[in-house]
């Protein structure tokens, strides 16, 4: 009888305490709760326009083109991801301007004219021409990392162009659209 009475002297001011019965001194207070979550975006306005970079003053060769917006549209042979010695020292210069002078992520769109028939080999034409301009802006300084490749195969404009967009321009609206009319995935 004497254990038990000594277990019961032991346990009982521990349940006690976990019954509630006891005040808790040396427990510490709850802490406060979570701040409310934030309001929603108010979707009802337009979205604001991306800022324009300046657009700087490098020599474009042949099949080059400077886009209204910021950014370069190469078209004929470049397009089709073999550029020449004048457009390597232009792609040089791009590339080491948007290294320097910009953060973020440079997009590289691009798009073929044929095959018509073929969805899946125009889209994997259009990557691997899009990867040919990321290597060579890669080996002219510009960080791998930051540049984007999106290919999106035959597009309803059916040509061949590859555009480089800066940082802020890469989601324009009509690159968008095309990506809808291509059947390109949507980020």
């Amino acid at each position: 009888m004497l254990p038990r009475l000594f277990l019961a002297r032991r346990l009982l001011p521990s349940l006690l305490l976990l019954a509630g019965a006891m005040p808790l001194a040396a427990q510490p207070l709850p802490a406060d709760p979570a701040p409310s979550a934030p309001s929603p975006p108010d979707l009802t306005r337009p979205p604001r326009p991306a800022t324009q970079l300046p657009q700087p003053g490098i020599s474009l060769a042949r099949g080059m083109e400077a886009l209204p917006g910021g950014g370069w549209r190469l078209t004929g042979a470049l397009a089709r991801g073999r550029p020449d010695a004048a457009a390597r020292g232009s792609l040089a210069e791009i590339a080491r301007w948007l290294a320097q002078s910009t953060t973020g992520r440079v997009t590289v769109t691009a798009q073929v004219a044929e095959p018509q028939d073929d969805l899946s080999v125009a889209r994997r034409e259009s990557l691997a021409r899009g990867l040919a301009i990321r290597q060579v802006l890669e080996e002219a300084g510009l960080d791998g990392t930051r540049i984007d490749v999106r290919p999106l195969g035959r597009t309803a404009e059916a040509r061949d162009a590859i555009e480089l967009l800066p940082p802020g321009q890469g989601r324009r609206g009509d690159n968008q659209q095309r990506e809808r009319q291509s059947g390109a995935r949507q980020p």
